[in-house]
């Protein structure tokens, strides 16, 4: 598997761009009472099976037969309200796991960056990538 997008492989790449959440997360004292600002990045590497050249199938204009990003979104939004997380690591994979989890998902790549940790950063975190076994 190359990429996200390949037509040799049958990828097309779905993606959701700057999820900006309110999410507890963090080990230290001063970030067990609120809530931090956190940014997600999505990237998803989903069967396409138009990607051979063929006609799409009649009807093929159905939402169920592709991934929803809004659902895709709605459940990040869940996994982040879920409760307080220790790691920037273990929400990605949380949330990696959870996009795998759909049948036309084939890898994943999750970005997590905590937006306020350094004045003089913009941001900190950490990305992975999963694939499908």
């Amino acid at each position: 598997m190359s990429g996200y997008a390949s037509a040799a492989d049958g990828l097309r790449h779905v993606f959701l761009r700057d999820l900006d959440l309110a999410a507890r997360i963090g080990v230290h004292p001063h970030e067990q009472g609120a809530a931090q600002r956190v940014r997600i990045n999505l990237d998803l590497a989903v069967e396409d099976p138009g990607a051979s050249g063929a006609a799409p199938p009649v009807g093929a204009d159905e939402l169920a037969r592709v991934v929803d990003y809004e659902a895709l979104a709605a459940h990040v939004r869940g996994i982040v309200g879920a409760g307080h997380v220790k790691l920037v690591e273990t929400l990605a994979e949380r949330i990696a796991v959870a996009c795998l989890g759909h049948d036309h998902v084939r890898k994943v790549k999750v970005t997590v960056e905590k937006l306020d940790v350094f004045a003089d950063a913009a941001s900190a975190g950490v990305a992975v990538e999963r694939v499908r076994r």
